[in-house]
């Protein structure tokens, strides 16, 4: 029988202590076990997994479970004295995980230790058979906790034998448990009644997505099978899930009949089919009644606080939440007019029932979207109002916490968004929105090559709809750009190529690609000839004549240059868009050089003040352009200092920052190659730690 690597002990016997540290906190779970830990939520998900079969929820779950049945043996605390020490919400809920897990309720674990005490080791009720450890000494020593992890590690080692010790291939490990909710038929002649049906198949959906121990696909996926007609067993492939969910429904009168069925897709089976008829105001129940028989079935874990939020009413009028529904099914056409008209409905809803978080922050979000990308922001004001209020009534809910983040996107603030957004995913382990806005964070906000490759890759798990071209492209792209930007050239060149084989027509991984290609072969004029080609599909592309400009720039052909970044700025202007700050310092220079003194100091400076502003990584990069053109090479050189003692910044700074005109002066400093190569090592160092992550967790 193969052993499990001593390193994989290690990391077992730590989890298992900071867990241990921690076993009254009921509200401990993965998200602070990861941050204990020092790991990323998704990197801890895929290890524990793969060494023990288990989530993480499950490890935890294990960890106490192993810890209440050392007190019911060693001590004299009653079953509710123990369940609240090990950190169970109620000693009913206690019971029934104890009775799960060992077969049998805590109140027979000590005559039952008594009686196999006398016979063998107990092992409970369960027909596993437990792993002999002859050598104890392996797992490092750390007083009477060593003795209960070992026990642990047994413990889990027999419940995942199967998965962890006999089988050592990863196709071998059990895949998490997986669910696609599929677009719900409207079965009324009452077109008009088609947001309801949606918005109940939103909420069975919703919930689901707040049950860490399932993977839910995103409504964009599923939503591209509605007038489609293919088998489940080819959705279920082509979404790489283990359940789909069919449902179709009407409402009559004060009536609503939904139908609903539960298919394992590895065999067609179905596990549930079933009507539900119910008053009109009995909806939540409905919604909830679905949700939960689902999870029964499919026998995910579904811990109390999960199904306190999964039962809490969004509202208790049902008119202000008809207009909800409206408001929603609007929103998500992405029309702007639309999306206007749904304001208007969800201020319809408030107007009903003033304390309608879901509404206040429904509102929000769509004030966002109205001012995304716009010059002028006019909706600042309202986003903060509607996302104070929604936070105010449910600073839980993750659609609150979301509008409370691109508030901050918004005015600017994008260090204080991130935690918004991550701790909307922490009681909505599944939700796409708010993976979208980490994405777009941490790729265009606050660059951070690793949380942007994570939360891609952790996005690609929840957007896999190859059917829709235009999705699976724009998915692969992302996954694309976060490799390169990590160094991972190899794995940028496959991910952007399957971006264009999806839709050959997307300028942005035309023009992606012709970087990646850059960086595989450094070869300027080939890079500018391939953005050139992109330019030509499309001459009112803001972003492709940025690329067009700057790659000239680059190649020192300022005329050239000045010729597209005017077209640039005229466009921008034309379209009111404020995109691409950073870019001043170049048009700057380029002006500079074409005798636009004037023009060109106010690019500068724009491009300063920007500088000054930015809370990324590149801060003191952009300042020490800034102050080498400047000619001011000691504020450069303390700039580039402070640059040079970041981390997690991409590839494109090792390949063009001392190709940069604005660098000029910098590099001619005795102190420049020195701090560069520092540069150089930390991000090379950086990409095989990644590297190494990656392969562990079988991504490479």
């Amino acid at each position: 029988m193969p052993e499990f690597r001593n390193t994989d002990q290690v990391f077992l016997q730590q989890i298992t202590e900071i867990t241990e540290d921690n076993i009254s906190n009921e509200q401990f779970g993965v998200a602070e076990l990861a941050g204990k830990a020092g790991m990323s939520r998704s990197n801890l998900l895929r290890k524990v997994k793969k060494l023990t079969g288990l989530s993480v929820s499950q490890f935890i779950r294990q960890v106490r479970l192993t810890q209440a049945m050392e007190m019911l043996r060693e001590t004299s605390l009653t079953t509710s004295e123990i369940s609240y020490r090990t950190g169970f919400s109620s000693p009913s809920y206690f019971i029934k995980c104890f009775r799960e897990y060992y077969g049998y309720p805590p109140g027979e674990a000590v005559k039952r230790w008594s009686q196999e005490e006398e016979k063998e080791p107990l092992s409970g009720d369960s027909d596993l058979i437990e792993p002999e450890v002859k050598d104890m000494s392996r797992f490092p020593a750390r007083g009477t906790s060593v003795i209960l992890a070992s026990i642990l590690v047994v413990v889990l080692f027999g419940v995942s034998i199967y998965y962890s010790l006999i089988h050592e291939s990863d196709e071998n490990l059990p895949k998490e448990k997986s669910i696609a909710v599929l677009p719900f038929k409207n079965d009324s002649n009452d077109s008009t009644n088609v947001y309801i049906i949606n918005g109940l198949m939103d909420a069975i959906l919703n919930n689901l997505q707040k049950v860490e121990d399932l993977r839910v696909i995103s409504r964009t996926s599923t939503e591209k099978y509605r007038h489609q007609n293919k088998s489940i067993t080819e959705i279920a492939e082509e979404l790489d899930v283990q359940y789909c969910v069919e449902g179709s429904g009407q409402k009559s009168g004060d009536q609503l009949l939904l139908n609903i069925q539960l298919i394992d897709a590895r065999s067609d089976k179905h596990l549930l089919s079933r009507q539900y008829e119910r008053k009109a105001n009995h909806i939540f129940e409905l919604q909830n009644d679905v949700a939960k028989s689902i999870a029964d079935e499919i026998e995910v874990i579904v811990t109390p606080a999960e199904a306190a939020r999964m039962e809490k009413r969004p509202t208790d009028d049902l008119v202000a939440y008809d207009w909800f529904l409206k408001g929603r099914h609007l929103l998500e056409t992405g029309d702007r007019s639309n999306i206007q008209q749904s304001v208007e409905c969800f201020r319809k809803a408030i107007a009903i029932d003033v304390e309608f978080a879901r509404a206040y922050a429904a509102t929000a979000i769509a004030f966002y979207f109205l001012d995304q990308n716009q010059a002028e922001k006019q909706f600042s004001d309202s986003i903060s109002f509607y996302s104070d209020r929604a936070m105010f009534f449910d600073p839980h809910l993750p659609q609150s916490l979301i509008s409370k983040g691109l508030y901050y996107m918004q005015t600017g603030e994008y260090v204080l968004a991130g935690p918004y957004f991550e701790k909307a995913l922490k009681f909505s382990p599944s939700n796409d929105l708010a993976i979208m806005f980490l994405i777009n964070l941490y790729v265009n906000y606050l660059p951070d090559t690793q949380k942007y490759l994570e939360y891609a890759l952790r996005g690609l798990e929840l957007d896999l709809s190859d059917y829709d071209s235009t999705v699976a492209s724009f998915n692969y792209l992302h996954i694309s750009n976060a490799f390169i930007q990590n160094g991972f050239v190899g794995e940028a060149v496959k991910f952007i190529n399957k971006s264009l084989d999806y839709k050959p027509d997307n300028l942005y991984s035309e023009y992606t690609r012709a970087y990646i290609l850059y960086a595989q072969n450094r070869n300027l004029n080939q890079t500018r000839d391939l953005l050139l080609e992109t330019f030509k599909k499309d001459t009112n592309r803001v972003d492709v004549l940025q690329e067009v400009a700057k790659i000239y720039y680059y190649q020192k052909d300022f005329e050239t240059a000045y010729h597209y970044y005017k077209k640039y700025n005229a466009l921008k202007t034309a379209l009111k868009m404020d995109i691409y700050p950073a870019e001043n310092g170049r048009i700057g220079y380029v002006y500079a050089e074409m005798g636009q003194k004037e023009k060109a100091q106010e690019y500068l400076e724009a491009f300063r003040k920007y500088a000054e502003n930015d809370q990324s990584v590149y801060k003191h990069a952009n300042l020490a352009l800034y102050y080498s053109y400047q000619n001011n090479v000691e504020e450069a050189v303390r700039h580039f200092r402070l640059f040079a003692k970041e981390d997690h910044f991409h590839l494109w700074t090792i390949l063009f920052f001392d190709q940069d005109p604005l660098a000029e002066n910098l590099k001619k400093t005795h102190e420049f190659k020195k701090l560069f190569r520092q540069i150089e090592k930390t991000f090379y160092e950086q990409h095989e730690e990644m590297k190494m992550k990656l392969m562990e967790e079988g991504v490479l």
